[in-house]
């Protein structure tokens, strides 16, 4: 298994290689991975102390931010290597102050994983969600470096629990240890064996608050909203965009209306555009009389997670495609939210359904009997404004746990490196 996983990843390297002149994140993925190793050698030294963590992605770096800033707060000295699998974290969060290396990390193979771990000689390395890379896992271990899973989230159809699953349990086991998300994926774990689970929950919870805490004030959503309720799409694809157009044009009266549509480049947003038969504007073009339309639509990237304090009710995209975005984000506020269909794969989604915080649509008809019903029943949309702030509340501290734990462990190692909490 060992020798067809290390061909599985030479054929995607060569693959990257081959697609790269046609398409743009394997492009950026072959371009980012050159010169890797001069990079690391020039921001970290030979006497630096280290912390490596990795992340597939920008998703996967929101849930490790909080424990990356909890490591440069406890320990300032440490220098931060950060390592992303995907485009699409990397080129947004290269340049994440908190970090004192940021590239991609290298292709998976034995050579350069055993390079990777000589030059950068962390102390320890966290490895985030859904990261299994068994050449770095191997080199870690072998030379006793500690190597840590934070916010872990498992499911029986993972290779894992399989009859031919050995090979990938045998890096479970090469983990220090596993933070998992929730009780399902600890009860997994230990149905195969593992012993080195910890329960501690989910660090985004952790991070959708300390955004909230930061949020900006948005003088043109205030404007726009005026004294009237506000409606959020955040994060919207065309599908959720058609449904919310439609009761919009039926009724533009019961609300303002605001889309963040996931991708605002201008074919898209001339899309969304043709769907709307009432006055709206851009954000971009917002003026002082934009208040009088009727729907606001966000141009930009980096304003949703502020803009969700002046709704009262949010639809968040993706349900209609490969799954839905951030659900916390508008929750922590206090926001009543709705979603599509194809969810059942995120944990918040559906214990935030069973909190009673959120609800799913797959059509028209489910879509306006929910807003119909949180816009005419008080009681029912406080009950459930009140259901969401709850569940964000009482799922924070996951941070706190992981850093505990570490800290836990490497005082045992080495009483020398860390400060008891």
């Amino acid at each position: 298994m060992e020798l067809l996983y290390n061909l599985g990843i030479l054929i995607f390297s060569a693959l990257a290689q081959i697609v790269s002149p046609f398409n743009s994140k394997a492009s950026l993925l072959v371009k980012g991975r050159k010169g890797w190793a001069e990079k690391i050698g020039n921001k970290i030294k030979p006497d630096d102390r280290t912390v490596w963590v990795h992340c597939a992605s920008l998703g996967e770096f929101e849930q490790g931010r909080t424990v990356i800033e909890g490591i440069k707060i406890k320990m300032p000295e440490v220098k931060i290597v950060l390592t992303f699998f995907s485009p699409s974290g990397y080129e947004i969060r290269k340049n994440y102050p908190n970090a004192d290396c940021i590239c991609y990390l290298p292709s998976d193979t034995p050579s350069n994983a055993a390079k990777f771990v000589s030059l950068v000689r962390p102390e320890y390395v966290i490895f985030v969600k859904y990261e299994f890379w068994n050449n770095y896992i191997s080199a870690l271990y072998k030379k006793g470096i500690p190597l840590y899973l934070v916010s872990g989230i498992f499911r029986p159809e993972q290779h894992f629990f399989k009859w031919y699953g050995s090979f990938f349990r045998s890096m479970l086991r090469k983990f220090e240890r596993i933070f998992v998300q929730d009780e399902r994926s600890l009860a997994l774990l230990s149905g195969i064996g593992m012993n080195n689970v910890y329960l501690a929950g989910d660090t985004r919870f952790d991070r959708v608050v300390q955004i909230s805490g930061s949020a900006r004030d948005i003088p043109q959503l205030e404007q726009f909203r005026g004294d009237e309720k506000l409606f959020l799409a955040g994060s919207s694809w065309a599908k959720d965009e058609e449904i919310i157009a439609e009761y919009i044009n039926r009724d533009p009266g019961k609300m303002k209306w605001v889309f963040a549509p996931h991708e605002i480049d201008r074919a898209n947003i001339e899309r969304l555009e043709k769907l709307l038969k009432v006055k709206y504007v851009r954000f971009s073009e917002y003026g002082e009389n934009g208040s009088d339309a009727r729907v606001l639509i966000i141009d930009n990237i980096g304003m949703l997670s502020s803009a969700y304090k002046y709704a009262c009710i949010a639809a968040i995209g993706g349900g209609f495609g490969k799954g839905i975005h951030n659900i916390l984000e508008p929750a922590c506020w206090g926001i009543p939210v709705m979603f599509g269909p194809r969810h059942k794969n995120f944990r918040e989604a559906v214990d935030l359904i069973n909190e009673k915080g959120a609800m799913t649509f797959d059509s028209f008809g489910k879509f306006s009997d929910i807003l119909d019903g949180w816009l005419t029943d008080e009681q029912f949309y406080l009950k459930s404004a009140k259901a969401a702030s709850y569940y964000v509340n009482k799922n924070t501290g996951a941070t706190n746990k992981v850093l505990h734990e570490i800290s836990q462990k490497d005082i045992n190692r080495d009483s020398s490196k860390f400060v008891k909490n």
